[in-house]
C-alpha cells in the first residue's frame, strides 16, 4: 500500500501519554498514512508499549534506538519513513481527527501548525 503521509513520534519515556497520541493518528479520517515511533532508549514502559501499538495496528512501525536525544530520534524516522509527506508530532501531543486530510493535497510545500 502507497503511505502519502508518515507521522513521525519520538519516545522517551512517554509511558503516560503515548497511547494518546497514537490514537489521535489512527483515528483520522485520512488513512494512507504510517506511524513511526522512534524509541529513543526509554527507560519506563515506553519500549513495550511501542512494540504493542506496533503488534495491533500494521500502520505502525517501531525503531529502537540508544538514548540520543529528540533530534536524533526524528533523523531515525526519516531514515525509514515511507510517506511523500512527514509530520512530526511529539509523544504528548494529539490531533484532530480531521488534521490530515486538511493538511493533505492542497499543493502545498509545508505545512505549519500552532499549538
Amino acid at each position: 500500500m502507497k503511505v502519502n503521509i508518515s507521522v513521525i513520534i519520538p519516545v522517551y519515556n512517554a509511558g503516560r501519554t503515548l497511547i494518546r497520541a497514537v490514537d489521535s493518528i489512527l483515528m483520522q479520517e485520512y488513512e494512507s498514512m504510517e506511524v513511526v515511533l522512534v524509541d529513543d532508549g526509554s527507560t519506563d514502559d515506553s519500549a513495550v508499549l511501542c512494540d504493542e501499538l506496533a503488534s495491533q495496528e500494521p500502520r505502525v512501525r517501531v525503531i529502537h534506538k540508544e538514548n540520543g536525544g529528540v533530534s536524533s530520534a526524528r533523523n531515525a524516522g526519516l531514515e525509514v519513513a515511507e510517506g511523500e509527506y512527514v509530520m512530526f508530532l511529539d509523544a504528548d501531543d494529539v490531533i484532530r481527527p480531521d488534521s490530515l486530510s486538511m493538511m493533505y493535497g492542497k499543493g502545498w510545500d509545508m505545512v505549519l501548525g500552532g499549538f
